[in-house]
């Protein structure tokens, strides 16, 4: 004998899925005739504007700001291409996704180029030679006043 309560065992007319929210009559594969099917989720926009976000807020680190906002900036493309001919919503969001990558991206490249542009000044260098020969803090502290100095001048 089952242990599933069957009809015999409900008692004053008690159904099992009784007090539940019905489901909707399976439409098939292909959904209704009568309605248009609906459009698929447009990930990809998804992820170009949390990317694009994540590549704004950390453009001053070389992977927030190049590689997050490279792959924002493609996904947003693709996602935005996507919407337009129609296999996908969410246009706004693609390129929104795409703008804030390629912010992203522009922001970390400048970011780079300054910090290339410091190191590989004359006098930064002038005080990473001063440091090295340095052997007591009032010498360091020397190589620090003097790249100040050197930076005014």
């Amino acid at each position: 004998m089952s242990s599933t309560p069957g009809p015999s065992s409900w008692s004053s007319g008690e159904q099992p899925n009784e007090g539940l929210p019905s489901a909707p009559p399976y439409a098939g594969p292909q959904g209704d005739p009568g309605h248009p099917q609906q459009r698929r989720g447009n990930g990809m926009a998804v992820a170009a504007l949390v990317l694009g976000i994540l590549a704004i807020v950390f453009f001053w680190t070389v992977f927030g700001g190049i590689v997050l906002g490279i792959i924002g900036l493609v996904l947003g493309i693709f996602g935005a291409r996507r919407a337009r001919g129609g296999m996908a919503p969410h246009r706004g969001m693609a390129i929104t996704g795409a703008v804030l990558g390629a912010i992203g991206l522009i922001a970390g490249g400048l970011i780079i180029a300054l910090g290339v542009s410091i190191l590989n000044s004359h006098e930064f260098k002038n005080y990473s030679d001063c440091l090295q020969h340095a052997h007591s803090q009032s010498d360091r502290q020397q190589c620090v006043d003097d790249y100040k100095n050197d930076v005014k001048h």
